[in-house]
């Protein structure tokens, strides 16, 4: 089926996603549909760079949601649906195990799904860092996991979650040395979505943004 890493992007279903964004697309008023199509922008521009990186061959969304695999699909992209059980690391796991059921020999990796700053060769650079072995990228605070990648063949074993650096280094992972900021800044908070933004964002990110500062000039 050919070389490259196949990067998994884990979605929750958007009533529960990015809580702590809630009102980063509308000025603080809180607009579950406005929110929404912030947590989409990001993951689209997350996918997008993804699917740009040399070393990557194919960039597929886990989720449940209909309407984000509606929009992952209409931008080319592939979904993988979610296992009812739900939970970050099972719908990793669950990815890993269909993607090495189809192809025994293909590389798994996972990617959070807000990255909207990132770059193609930010990411193309820390494959090549993580040769051919089991490597992790830290988050730009040092304790969080913005990608996990495994050896060919071999299960993902995602441990996601609250401190999953360090027990992802404990599994064995190598962490990633390279700077590479834009791989580095997942977005959680509006003060993490304020850095991303300072790196450059992705387009649709960016075109929710600037549909907030239309409504409001305050809020630019």
């Amino acid at each position: 089926m050919g070389t490259g890493v196949d990067l998994l992007v884990p979605v929750k279903m958007l009533h529960s996603a990015k809580s702590r964004l809630l009102g980063a697309a509308d000025g603080g008023v809180g607009d579950r549909a406005r929110h929404a199509q912030l947590v989409v922008a990001l993951l689209l521009d997350t996918m997008s760079a993804a699917r740009g990186a040399d070393g990557v061959r194919r960039v597929i969304a886990v989720t449940s949601d209909l309407v984000v695999s509606a929009a992952v699909l209409a931008e080319g992209h592939t979904v993988l649906a979610e296992p009812p059980e739900g939970g970050l690391n099972t719908a990793l796991r669950h990815g890993s195990e269909q993607l090495l059921a189809a192809d025994s020999s293909v590389r798994v990796g996972a990617l959070q799904a807000d990255l909207p700053a990132l770059r193609s060769d930010d990411l193309a650079e820390a494959l090549v860092e993580a040769g051919a072995g089991r490597a992790f990228c830290a988050d730009r605070q040092g304790t969080g996991t913005t990608m996990l990648i495994a050896a060919s063949g071999s299960p993902l074993r995602p441990e996601f979650g609250v401190g999953s650096a360090a027990r992802h280094a404990g599994s064995g992972a190598a962490p990633l040395a390279g700077r590479r900021p834009t791989l580095r800044c997942d977005v959680d908070t509006e003060d993490d979505l304020r850095e991303a933004a300072r790196l450059g964002l992705g387009e649709h990110t960016r075109a929710v943004l600037a549909a907030r500062c239309h409504r409001d000039r305050h809020a630019c």
